[in-house]
């Protein structure tokens, strides 16, 4: 896979498939907000426990998530940085499909002026 401003492929690949499932997803929109117990962030989940920290490993093994044990609390945080390769790549692809969409519309446009105003023909 291609990839910008990240030098590991492997690692943009991870985060993808890491991304991919939406219980991962819902994790890391909750640690965006800050850190979390994995208890907390089991609640809202439709799961088990160890089906959370199935998720969470996948998300540690991205780089995305980091956590650390505290007796019998382990606390979850969103690695800083860990989501810029992945959105860097993602911009880069999306510019130049921008551009191609504004140029056409610009051209639809273009062609609808021209059709718009029609044209005077001499006697």
């Amino acid at each position: 896979m291609l990839n910008h401003d990240d030098g590991d492929p492997d690692r943009l690949d991870a985060v993808f498939r890491a991304l991919s499932d939406a219980s991962r997803r819902a994790i890391v929109e909750r640690l965006a907000r800050g850190p979390a117990s994995v208890g907390t962030l089991a609640e809202p989940l439709a799961m088990s426990l160890p089906a959370v920290l199935q998720h969470l490993a996948v998300l540690e093994l991205a780089g995305i998530v980091t956590s650390q044990k505290l007796g019998r609390v382990r606390t979850c945080t969103l690695v800083p940085g860990a989501l810029v390769g992945p959105t860097s790549w993602l911009q880069h692809q999306r510019l130049p499909a921008e551009r191609r969409l504004d140029r056409l519309a610009a051209h639809l446009g273009t062609s609808r002026d021209r059709e718009a105003s029609p044209t005077q023909e001499s006697p």
